[in-house]
């Protein structure tokens, strides 16, 4: 009899993030903060920023690089433009830190795959201005909440809790996602942008669902399921199994001779993914399913994709790992 125990695999990173991808990628802010980026929503308030808000008649102090020409000749003094002033968007990372996500019996474990969507969103949450907040959940306590930051803070702040282990075997009184979304709503001031890194795993969706739909009326969500091969799919290794459950610590032995074990765990492991899927889109999120095995950069630009298209904004290139437009 073989025994399979939940240590940790060695962290292997999410492998070669081409620049030239990333930078062809845009993060989809679709209905409640649709077209926040600066320059795109206009606020309540004047100042600096792109769209015109009204013309008037130049006072000592203007700036003189806002006068305006046209205005000026037509009226025969000077003019200056005013701008609505520009709102920021702000994303918040939201990392699944439990024991679980140090399980991989492929390329990499689901750790390795988080970092690398933490540093890609990171990229892309930060540009122009924007700003990223980070929640890590799944370990014991509550869950670590970092405040907003923007450019370079921002990055290092998201790849900074990304590259951190996960614990190497079941944590007690474990951080939830419903205790991060609880969390999120008492620090997220305004719309914001809401991706969630995890592989769903051990919290029990009746209990985050209701937590989840409440903060997605607020705010726009992505969610990012992480899988590893084996947890669809039994290999027959010729013996009996003695498996651990990584989440609940849970003992079962089963036996991968039987055709029809395997079938029944692969159709029971299919069903709950897609319980899962439907769970997230009822609340109103995109779903993106990545894997441990393989490339995990071409399915997140493709999911990026689909969201932007359903956001109505004009879809970006297909993409390859490469950053090559096919």
């Amino acid at each position: 009899m073989k025994r399979v125990e939940p240590t940790p695999n060695p962290r292997l990173g999410p492998g070669p993030i081409p620049a030239s991808a990333v930078r062809q990628l845009e993060l989809a802010s679709a209905r409640r903060v649709r077209d926040l980026w600066p320059g795109d929503r206009a606020s309540a308030q004047v100042g600096a920023g792109t769209e015109l808000a009204r013309i008037r008649p130049y006072q000592p102090g203007d700036d003189v690089r806002h006068l305006d020409a046209a205005a000026s000749a037509r009226t025969g003094e000077p003019q200056v433009r005013v701008h609505v002033a520009e709102r920021s968007l702000t994303t918040w990372l939201l990392l699944d830190r439990s024991t679980s996500m140090g399980f991989g019996t492929a390329d990499r474990v689901k750790a390795d795959v988080a970092e690398g969507v933490a540093g890609v969103m990171a990229t892309l949450a930060t540009r122009r201005g924007n700003q990223l907040g980070v929640i890590t959940f799944g370990e014991t306590g509550a869950p670590k909440a970092f405040r907003p930051h923007s450019g370079r803070a921002g990055t290092l702040q998201a790849l900074t809790q990304a590259r951190a282990d996960v614990a190497p075997e079941r944590t007690p009184n474990p951080s939830t996602l419903t205790d991060a979304l609880v969390r999120l709503e008492k620090m997220a001031r305004g719309a914001a942008l809401v991706i969630i890194v995890s592989d769903f795993r051990g919290d029990d969706a009746d209990t985050w669902t209701p937590e989840l739909r409440r903060v997605l009326h607020r705010h726009t969500g992505l969610a990012v399921e992480i899988r590893d091969p084996r947890e669809l799919a039994l290999p027959d290794v010729g013996a009996d199994l003695a498996l651990v459950d990584p989440e609940t610590g849970r003992h079962v032995r089963v036996d991968t001779s039987s055709k029809r074990l395997r079938r029944r765990f692969a159709e029971v492991a299919a069903a709950e993914r897609e319980q899962l899927r439907v769970t997230l889109r009822g609340t109103g999120a995109e779903h993106a399913v990545l894997s441990t095995e393989g490339d995990w950069l071409g399915p997140l630009a493709a999911a990026l994709r689909g969201a932007r298209h359903r956001a109505g904004w004009r879809p970006a290139r297909n993409l390859t790992p490469g950053g090559a437009a096919v």
